[in-house]
């Protein structure tokens, strides 16, 4: 059964029976939100290319990224399944997803925050039916789904987090608007959320 989440909201990553998930998969989707006046009719919606990221942080640092121009983590854990450069026909799948095996996640690592981004540089005004969701990655179910709602000015988002809680993992909703094109220019934006 999927949770809706709200943004601030925590889940814990563990199975109904009580164990804990092995592999999760952060799924990232969204459409071009449809142009208005006369122009628009001749030349339909305009592509944009959002970007899923996963940074890996231990004690406050970033320690790896996983994004388009580096699909696994050094240690393997984490996984990007490529780049999507116009997002999806609103379909509601996942346009971009980054998979993450928790049970290799390096000890040191207790945080792996994802982001989202607008690389070509148009704002979340014009883009329509974005979210994430979380799906165990073992059955296929979706765990939570937290929909990126509001549109405004900014260029991306820090979307969510998971991190270690005692023995297991929680996922936590974000939803922070940010100003970026890339996860670099996100890192400023991502600290407060640590």
């Amino acid at each position: 059964m999927s949770v809706n989440m709200s943004k601030g909201q925590q889940i814990s990553l563990s199975k109904s029976d009580g164990t804990a998930l092995t592999s999760v998969r952060m799924g990232l989707g969204w459409q071009a939100a449809p142009r208005k006046g006369f122009l628009a009719k001749l030349t339909g919606a305009r592509e944009i290319d959002l970007d899923a990221s996963a940074v890996l942080f231990a004690a406050g640092q970033p320690t790896d990224v996983v994004f388009f121009q580096h699909l696994a983590s050094d240690d393997g854990s984490v996984r990007h399944t490529g780049d999507n450069l116009t997002g999806g026909a609103g379909t509601g799948g996942d346009d971009e997803s980054i998979l993450v095996d928790l049970a290799r996640v390096p000890v040191h690592v207790d945080q792996i925050v994802f982001t989202v981004n607008s690389f070509t540089g148009q704002t979340f005004a014009e883009v329509q039916n974005a979210f994430c969701r979380l799906v165990d990655e073992t059955t296929g179910a979706e765990l939570a789904r937290y929909t990126l709602t509001g549109g405004g000015e900014h260029t991306a988002q820090i979307m969510a987090k998971v991190h270690r809680s005692g023995g297991g993992w929680q996922m936590k909703a974000i939803g922070a608007p940010a100003t970026g094109r890339t996860f670099q220019d996100l890192l400023p934006a991502i600290t407060p959320h640590l």
